[in-house]
């Protein structure tokens, strides 16, 4: 990089954070965006096909859900019925 910008600095994820920081200048970053090239008419459009039912993974996510629901549920019934049984 002609400007001496490290290629960690220029990580769009954190680069407004090394900007605040003082490590780079704000300038150079937008001088250095500006000297990409622009390789827009090198994508090509891409065509995911899903194996299986959909449904099926999200059954899944929620029976995982469930099953921390009813472990904390368990957690409480436990203490319920400790209060339960003093209370009788």
């Amino acid at each position: 990089m002609a400007d001496g910008i490290n290629p960690k600095h220029t990580d769009k994820r954190t680069a407004e954070r090394y900007q605040r920081g003082g490590q780079v200048e704000e300038d150079a970053f937008k001088k250095h965006l500006a000297d990409l090239p622009d390789v827009a008419d090198k994508g090509v459009p891409i065509e995911t096909q899903m194996d299986g039912d959909i449904m099926d993974d999200l059954d899944d996510e929620e029976d995982d859900l469930d099953d921390e629901d009813d472990a904390e549920d368990g957690d409480d019934d436990a203490e319920d019925s400790d209060e339960d049984k003093a209370a009788e």
